[in-house]
């Protein structure tokens, strides 16, 4: 009886429910370019940085890989590849523009900061 019971309630509260959690989305569309480098498209490092730029509210998604020249390892995706390789990326769709985000590893949480100026 108390299974039962403890069951109801943690169904009424939707814990243990992932369809019951909200899911965030971004407020841009699937297709809008995003940018990316090499490493997370052509090798699929995992994403361990995001910036929401504060001037013209791009989106750019990093590895943890180092590199001198960013246009020489940039790549433009849609948003919505970016997703499909990393649906954690949602966790970040309300992030504010000036903000940045990482994360040590793909199993780590998420840790936003406002950019310093």
């Amino acid at each position: 009886m108390k299974i039962i019971f403890l069951t109801l309630i943690m169904t009424l509260f939707g814990f243990g429910n992932t369809k019951a959690q909200s899911v965030k989305k971004f407020k841009e569309p699937l297709n809008t370019a995003v940018f990316t480098t090499k490493f997370v498209i052509e090798e699929n490092k995992p994403i361990t940085y995001v910036t929401h730029d504060s001037d013209d509210g791009a989106w750019q998604f990093f590895s943890d890989d180092e590199f001198e020249d960013f246009e020489s390892i940039a790549k433009i995706v849609g948003l919505g590849e970016i997703i499909q390789m990393d649906k954690s990326i949602l966790e970040l769709a309300d992030m504010p523009k000036g903000y940045y985000a990482y994360r040590e590893s793909v199993n780590s949480i998420w840790v936003i900061q406002k950019q310093e100026k």
